[in-house]
């Protein structure tokens, strides 16, 4: 990996990181997408996993006492029944599709309440999030549009949404990490993964841009929260597809 690589990946985890801290999301598809336009889709999921993880276990921790642990255990036990799908089916995209599948995610934000009664609470729905977004998390490397509808209907306020949803993607980002570097290691070795001092450097800007959000988050009212949000998520989804169409 070339020093300028390593530079812009670096600076995109702090800017990323510090939207997540105050959406819970969006951060993570723009890394993605950075990623993918500088090192190969195996390697950009790997990365991209290794500092979420960091990034999201972090927010998970800053916000630990809104976390609603009884959604996230209902939440694994779906992932644990995706997990083993995935691995039975095997398949992993190039990058154009991944860029497909961002842009797509991003827009399931316009996904019209009354299409689906979607409610992370409900019975059933916390299995069926896991179920499906772990599935996406791992083949696209984001899911945070798609988890956000199980959300947006709930009585939870933003400081548990965001926690909730920190404590869900540390899970599932561990997991593409397992799914992307297994055929990586059988085929290449230890010595083909991305480079340790790279997640290292990464980790202490993850955290920044995390505890920066927050004190952004402290300051937003719920309604600009998920306003905000939404448009935001929107912008990036648009910009992914025309990077799989070609036109930038």
């Amino acid at each position: 990996m070339s020093p300028i690589a390593a530079a812009i990946i670096l600076v995109t985890v702090l800017v990323t990181s510090f939207i997540s801290g105050i959406f819970g999301m969006a951060g993570g598809i723009i890394f993605m997408g950075v990623l993918t336009a500088l090192v190969p889709v195996a390697t950009a999921m790997m990365i991209h996993g290794a500092v979420q993880m960091i990034s999201n276990g972090y927010r998970a921790f800053l916000w630990r006492a809104h976390i609603d642990w009884h959604i996230f255990r209902r939440y694994a036990l779906g992932s644990v029944l995706a997990v083993g799908l995935l691995f039975a089916l095997s398949w992993r995209p190039d990058k154009q599709v991944v860029y497909v599948l961002l842009g797509c995610v991003a827009m399931l934000v316009w996904l019209p309440k009354a299409v689906l009664d979607l409610n992370i609470q409900k019975r059933f729905q916390a299995e069926g999030a896991g179920f499906i977004v772990q599935s996406l998390n791992t083949i696209a490397g984001v899911s945070g549009p798609l988890l956000d509808q199980f959300f947006v209907r709930t009585d939870m306020t933003r400081h548990a949404i965001v926690a909730t949803k920190a404590v869900t993607q540390v899970l599932a980002h561990f997991v593409k990490i397992i799914f992307w570097s297994t055929p990586v290691i059988a085929a290449a070795g230890f010595q083909a993964l991305p480079p340790w001092w790279l997640i290292l450097a990464a980790a202490p800007l993850s955290m920044l841009g995390t505890t920066l959000g927050g004190k952004v988050l402290d300051r937003m009212s719920d309604v600009n929260f998920k306003r905000g949000m939404k448009y935001l998520v929107t912008a990036i989804g648009a910009v992914m597809l025309l990077r799989a169409a070609g036109w930038l």
